[in-house]
């Protein structure tokens, strides 16, 4: 199914200009870096846990986290893998806290439909379908593809973040890509020539992030 998947670009890094003044506690400039990101962060964390509500909260959570941490950011480093270094940590932090917790039934229903202009029915099904066998992946197997997929970065970048060996990030990835493809089949929707999750969603924008302080 030729067009379910888009590539998506590999994130910029900030201006440096700019992280050095967010560095120095200057609030208009990581605001900048905040409009930047906010919408690849939220939409990784968003698939992840799969409440807007609970998103938006972390997405928050996560800039505030990233304000506090610039003074010790190193520039020798690529912000989007530690941007997602910190993201991921706020994830597992909440998914282990939601394991010691009484479990809500959440309804695929709930979740908001994937924005596709003009996709016929049956692509709408399926991107649903691809949806809910990425929802179905271990977290492991989840925070790797949707790195790649959503976010853009590189398996080097995955791997920095994930704080992982290349090879494991590859496999993961692999693996991950492999899972979707079976549990696809499963309901009779076959893929061949779309071995890539790549964004097949239109962003969803985050509530507005702290601007620190």
């Amino acid at each position: 199914m030729r067009g379910l998947y888009c590539r998506t670009l590999a994130l910029p890094q900030p201006d440096p200009g700019v992280l050095r003044k967010a560095q120095r506690g200057d609030e208009r400039a990581f605001s900048i870096i905040v409009r930047a990101y906010q919408v690849p962060v939220f939409n990784y964390v968003y698939r992840l846990v799969g409440d807007r509500s609970l998103a938006e909260d972390l997405t928050q959570e996560v800039f505030l986290r990233v304000f506090q941490g610039l003074p010790r950011f190193s520039l020798r480093s690529k912000f989007t893998t530690w941007l997602f270094q910190v993201t991921k940590n706020r994830v597992l932090d909440e998914l282990r806290a939601n394991e010691r917790r009484p479990r809500a039934v959440v309804d695929i229903d709930d979740i908001p439909p994937l924005e596709v202009l003009d996709a016929p029915f049956e692509r709408l099904e399926t991107i649903d379908a691809v949806w809910r066998a990425v929802e179905g992946l271990s977290v492991d197997l989840k925070l790797a593809l949707l790195l790649r997929d959503i976010v853009g970065l590189s398996y080097n970048e995955i791997a920095d973040s994930l704080e992982v060996t290349l090879a494991t990030v590859k496999w993961r990835i692999y693996k991950a890509r492999e899972d979707v493809q079976l549990a696809l089949a499963r309901e009779g929707i076959y893929l061949h020539d779309a071995p890539e999750l790549e964004a097949t969603a239109s962003p969803v924008p985050a509530a507005p992030a702290p601007s620190g302080g």
